[in-house]
């Protein structure tokens, strides 16, 4: 199954990547190298740290390639204004608290609240996919229930 991404979400994942594969191996490579120098590998801690460090790394490396190859980017020309879809900044009045939200719907490996970026599988993000300007709708989260109207959808 594809994953959906921005073209910014892409080309953070690359970089991300990147860095992973050469920045970060280099500096584990060299911790194992330290480690191996300190003599018995059977009781080292640092070796064994150094070793589970490696495996989670390559794991992540591993993960991201296959994010990579297997992701479509989100054409902007393709993403319907008329109702909120993955890629779409959806500008909300929060009915509790009387203002103006804006976030951009993306896939989870984009998402970052605090960049105004929310997963279409978070609950907000799934309560608004397929709504259109105008609609209301309640979300029920732990700390109470959300009421948003959608006031803007833009590509």
């Amino acid at each position: 199954m594809a994953t959906h991404l921005t073209q910014a979400g892409f080309e953070k994942l690359q970089k991300e990547l990147e860095h992973l594969s050469t920045v970060k191996r280099r500096e584990i490579a060299h911790a194992l190298e330290v480690a191996r120098a300190k003599g018995d590998l059977r009781e080292n801690a640092e070796y064994d740290a150094a070793k589970n460090e490696q495996a989670h790394l390559e794991h992540r490396i591993h993960k991201l390639q296959e994010k990579l190859s297997n992701c479509k980017i989100l054409d902007n020309s393709e993403i319907s204004s008329d109702k909120v879809y993955l890629g779409a900044k959806v500008t909300l009045k929060d009915l509790n608290r009387k203002k103006e939200i804006v976030y951009m719907i993306v896939s989870k490996e984009e998402a970052d609240l605090k960049d105004g970026k929310i997963s279409s599988e978070s609950p907000v993000g799934r309560a608004l996919v397929g709504k259109a300007v105008g609609e209301k709708v309640e979300i029920n989260i732990p700390a109470g229930t959300l009421k948003y109207e959608i006031l803007k959808i833009e590509r």
